[in-house]
């Protein structure tokens, strides 16, 4: 709970004043049986109205005083708690802004998206019902016991004796529902994740007739859900009646001992409805403490996966200042770099391309080719090695200079929800129209866009869903080129092209004056490169030009006849 203490403290004084509004109502909540065991004695037993009247009237005003308390703590209770939430989801955000790669790896996007807003949402929930009866509770069965024994020793032993047995339950109750409440967030984490592959894959389930096998899947996880939020509850629940039965059976004694007090004159009625509301009220409050503490199970547990984000280790290039910010000229030196980007793996590798150079890089699935290039604008980070821009070690750049000057278009696409014109101006915020048509035209996507109603202005569904593959990875080529780019990185971004479109794409970056990066599956994409790398097992077999690949090198070779024979074919 250290983390809520820091956040809560940027709103101190909303809390503090809300504690205190709550507090006004605890003094009322324990004066409020004293008063009434007044009245019983010196008013309604001595047939004194007066009395009854003025301590009444008393009890009215205290009561009325803890309602205005009530209302306004509820306000600050609510500033307090949604302002510290709003600032965890603010920076969990930005945190996560600053992963890289090897950070992905350890959290899923369901568990982030959970983090982000269920977890957050357990916090505002602890947070306002501690600010806003939290304290009270316990408070309440602490000076009980003191208001207790200055109204009846004997009856408020009783009471004495029985308090530790019920808080002895309730920390019981509270260390097994926080880790049981723990478990419930990992179990959701699950479900979300399965929900979001299915969303996200609906078209391949019902295209491989999968849609039972998905069910099966979501029930099962659903299921394990369902089980471990009822043992929670569960237990919650048994909680609340035995704490019941116990204090009922407390206030059996208290009247079974109360009344062989009262012929004797050892109590007096009033003393003895004192005790017994002390005795009713501390019940209450032992019942509160049952969903207070079910509240603070789950905010416990949010809280540790709140707090293992925001202290997760990133990249510490991010936050440093002062570094270098050249213009890039697009020279590119590895030397002796490795790497390692979830399955693959970079083992010292070594190449040089000049400035403006077209690179191709060829080789399996897994040969490390994604792995290199996100090395480039500092994605991923090397463990071995050194790599060099424009003669100058990459880590001696600033990052974000240095990513202001390079476009990545990633193997898998992903387009913005809103407008073609909105997800191109998104590689440069301020780019005018014609900036925008000038990029699209050099993707070859200009000329779909003029055909659709709304063209530019057309809005794109969540992922580009209402496009096909190819025009997708052309829009994703427009957004990188409006920035014009030192260094532009296309990771098989052409794989979903026809021949010709593609021709024509990579005849226009030819022109563009621009450092290129380009990985491809097909050696026909790659023909008019400067430079091309032969990557295998995470190493650079070969590098060459295709016509020197070509006689040089056997597996490009085999490569080459291999992908002739089938287009022939």
């Amino acid at each position: 709970m250290k983390l809520l203490l820091r956040y809560v403290s940027n709103y101190k004084q909303a809390a503090i004043f809300a504690i205190l509004l709550m507090l006004i109502e605890l003094v009322v909540e324990l004066f409020q049986p004293l008063i009434m065991g007044k009245i019983i004695d010196e008013g309604i037993l001595q047939e004194d109205y007066q009395t009854v009247i003025v301590w009444g009237g008393v009890l009215v005003l205290l009561s009325l005083a803890a309602f205005a308390a009530g209302i306004t703590n509820s306000f600050f209770a609510a500033k307090a708690s949604q302002g510290t939430g709003h600032d965890l989801r603010r920076d969990v955000f930005g945190k996560v802004q600053k992963f890289a790669g090897g950070n992905f790896d350890q959290y899923s996007t369901p568990n982030l998206v959970t983090r982000m807003t269920t977890d957050v949402v357990q916090i505002q929930n602890f947070l306002f019902l501690f600010t806003r009866i939290g304290l009270r509770a316990p408070l309440f069965i602490i000076f009980s016991l003191v208001m207790a024994f200055t109204v009846h020793t004997g009856m408020a032993l009783i009471l004495l004796i029985a308090t530790p047995v019920m808080a002895g339950f309730m920390f019981f109750v509270s260390v097994k529902g926080v880790k049981l409440f723990r478990l419930v967030q990992r179990k959701l984490d699950g479900v979300n994740r399965i929900i979001r592959e299915n969303l996200t894959a609906i078209r391949v389930i019902k295209g491989f007739n999968r849609t039972s096998h998905e069910e099966e899947r979501f029930h099962g996880i659903n299921d394990s859900l369902r089980h471990t939020n009822k043992q929670a509850l569960w237990l919650m629940e048994f909680a609340m009646p035995t704490l019941m039965l116990l204090m009922n059976i407390v206030i059996v004694v208290l009247l079974v001992f109360g009344a062989g007090e009262l012929p004797t004159g050892g109590a007096e009625p009033g003393e003895l409805v004192a005790i017994v509301n002390y005795a009713t009220r501390m019940m209450v409050n032992f019942s509160m403490f049952t969903f207070l503490i079910m509240v603070f199970s789950r905010g416990q547990a949010s809280s540790d996966r709140i707090a293992h984000v925001l202290e997760e280790e990133t990249p510490g290039f991010l936050d440093e200042k002062g570094k270098d910010k050249p213009s890039l000229q697009g020279e590119i030196e590895f030397r002796d770099v490795s790497a390692h980007r979830g399955e693959e793996v970079l083992d010292l590798v070594s190449f040089h391309n000049g400035a403006g150079e077209t690179v191709g890089i060829l080789g399996e699935t897994g040969a490390g080719k994604s792995t290199l290039l996100h090395l480039i604008p500092r994605l991923l980070e090397k463990e071995k090695g050194e790599i060099l821009v424009d003669g100058q070690n990459l880590e001696s750049l600033d990052v974000y200079h240095l990513r202001r000057q390079i476009s990545l278009v990633p193997q898998e696409v992903h387009l913005f929800s809103g407008t073609i014109r909105e997800n191109i101006r998104f590689g440069k915020p301020g780019a005018s129209d014609e900036e925008v048509k000038s990029a699209a035209e050099k993707a070859q996507i200009h000329e779909f866009v003029t055909t659709l109603p709304e063209g530019y202005d057309t809005k794109i569904g969540q992922k580009g869903v209402n496009f096909s593959g190819g025009q997708k990875q052309r829009l994703s080529i427009a957004r990188a080129l409006v920035r014009h780019p030192r260094i532009l990185i296309l990771d098989d971004s052409t794989s979903a092209l026809d021949a010709n479109t593609e021709a024509k794409l990579l005849s226009i970056l030819q022109k563009e004056e621009c450092t290129v990066f380009m990985t491809a599956q097909k050696i026909s994409s790659l023909l008019e490169a400067d430079r091309i790398l032969v990557m295998q097992d995470g190493t650079v077999k070969a590098e060459g030009t295709h016509r020197e690949l070509l006689r040089d090198n056997d597996y490009y070779r085999s490569v080459y006849d291999s992908q002739r024979e089938e287009e022939s074919g």
